[in-house]
Order: C-alpha cells, then sequence, then structure tokens
C-alpha cells in the first residue's frame, strides 16, 4: 500500500487514541528500567479508575464474565459500551464506567480492584503500553515496542520500586494475556481491512458476536448440529498452550496427486 493511500485511509476511534499516545511517548525495550509502584498508600491510589477508556479483548471478557459468574450475553449488556463510529473497521468494546460524578469504574471499591485477579489487559498493563505492526507474510514478526504512560494525577511514578519491561509482563501476569490475544490481533490486521475494506452492519455484528458473546455463539454453532458440547481437537488445545506453531495448524495439505507426484 502506498504512503499516499495510507495517509488518506480513516482510522477508527481505538488506532487515533493509540497512534496520539504512542507519538508523545518514548520507546522502551524489555530490559529498559522504570520506576512505579501503586498501593494504597499513594495520594492518587484508586483515581485512575475514573472517566478512562478501557478496551476490551475477547479474552478480558471472557474472563471478567467468568469472574462474576455471568454469561458473556450478561456481561456485555451490563458492563460494556460499543461505540459506532463511521470508520470503525471491527468492533470495538469498551468498560462502561458509572454514571456518577467521576465516572468511576464499577469494580473499583475502597480497597481497589474487586477482580483484580481477572483485571483486563489496559489495567495489567499500566503504566506501560505496547504498539505492534502486523507480521510479515514470510514470517517475521512486526516491530513491536513498550512505551510508558506517564500521567500527572499518578503518584506511583514518584515511588522507588524500579522494574525492568521484562519484570513488569511477567509481575502483572501478562503472557496468558497476549497469547489469547494474538490470534484477535491477527484478525484486526487483516490484509482485507488493510486494503481498505469495510464490513457492513450485518457483517460487523456477526463478527461482534463470534468474538465478544462467545455463550451466544457457542450456542448458535451447537444448535447447528443438535450437540450441547463441541470437541476440541488435540493439536488445537496443544498449540494454544505454545507447544506448537498455531501458523502450521492452517497450512493447506498435500493433495493426493501432489503426493503421489513426489513418491
Amino acid at each position: 500500500m502506498s504512503d499516499e493511500k495510507r495517509t488518506h485511509t480513516p482510522m477508527d476511534p481505538q488506532e487515533q487514541f493509540q497512534e496520539k499516545i504512542v507519538a508523545d511517548s518514548p520507546r522502551l525495550c524489555p530490559d529498559d528500567t522504570f520506576a512505579f509502584k501503586c498501593h494504597p498508600g499513594v495520594s492518587c491510589f484508586n483515581q485512575c479508575c475514573s472517566d478512562v477508556n478501557i478496551f476490551l479483548s475477547p479474552y478480558d471478557v471472557l474472563r471478567m464474565a467468568k469472574r462474576l459468574g455471568m454469561t458473556s450475553s450478561e456481561f456485555l449488556e451490563k458492563y460494556t459500551l460499543l461505540p459506532i463510529h463511521k470508520d470503525m473497521k471491527i468492533p470495538i468494546v469498551l468498560l462502561r464506567m458509572n454514571a456518577d460524578e467521576h465516572k468511576t469504574c464499577s469494580f473499583l471499591t475502597d480497597g481497589g480492584c474487586s477482580i483484580y485477579e481477572d483485571r483486563p489487559w489496559p489495567c495489567r498493563m499500566y503504566p506501560l503500553g505496547l504498539a505492534a505492526q502486523k507480521d510479515t507474510p514470510d514470517g517475521w514478526r512486526g516491530d513491536r515496542f513498550y512505551f510508558l504512560l506517564k500521567e500527572d494525577v499518578c503518584k506511583g511514578h514518584n515511588e522507588p520500586q524500579e522494574w525492568t519491561v521484562r519484570q513488569w509482563l511477567d509481575d502483572q501476569g501478562i503472557d496468558e494475556y497476549d497469547l489469547w490475544g494474538e490470534a484477535f490481533k491477527e484478525l484486526t490486521l487483516h490484509e482485507y481491512f488493510e486494503n481498505g475494506g469495510t464490513l457492513s452492519p450485518e457483517k460487523m455484528h456477526m463478527l461482534y458476536t463470534a468474538c465478544y458473546d462467545l455463550d451466544k455463539f457457542r450456542e448458535f454453532v451447537f444448535s447447528l448440529f443438535g450437540e450441547r458440547t463441541v470437541k476440541v481437537k488435540a493439536d488445537v488445545i496443544e498449540a494454544f498452550k505454545g507447544r506448537l506453531d498455531k501458523r502450521g495448524m492452517f497450512k493447506e495439505e498435500p493433495s493426493e496427486t501432489a503426493k503421489e507426484g513426489t513418491r
């Protein structure tokens, strides 16, 4: 895609939000260090959990809904927003803030987050952000870098505890979220969208259901076959545990004719 075409391709709200932050933030590598600690003793404790845009991934929704004992449909209806914008490429799910004066998070308590062990990816990452480009067709990993979100209201940056980026990611349990987020990222960076493709409202709703409202999507799939469960192949389970190359699973098998020609 030429630079001229890329310049005039409209971006959805999430892309605009990310580009603004990245443009104003220095890049960090895994072994770069920063100082930060959040605890009830800092004067700003809990203030970062109000009036903030938290973009949720499908895995975030799964974890939070399960923690609350809700179906994905119930969770999405009660705790999320689905903003509509003319330049949207894919469905964007935002965590709904309370309708109080400070627009606080629904899961905020005086002691902190009430679902802390299952908090979404953006809350785990803070004060770090991640920018990533699409992997190239020949298998090279796209450029990735981290950046520090340093806001005046946050006094955690004045704490003496130091971390490397790598240590912070390990401490916050980011790996599991990134593992499940990779497949969703590949979908959002599909060449269909890169080439200017757009989804009709009907297709946008289908994608939203398949990615986020997994309980409803599962019911639909099961109803096709009159079954209550679907067996997952062993290699799929192993792949998503990181033991197999997921891309290798989707390579086309050679035809019988091709196999005979190699004998």
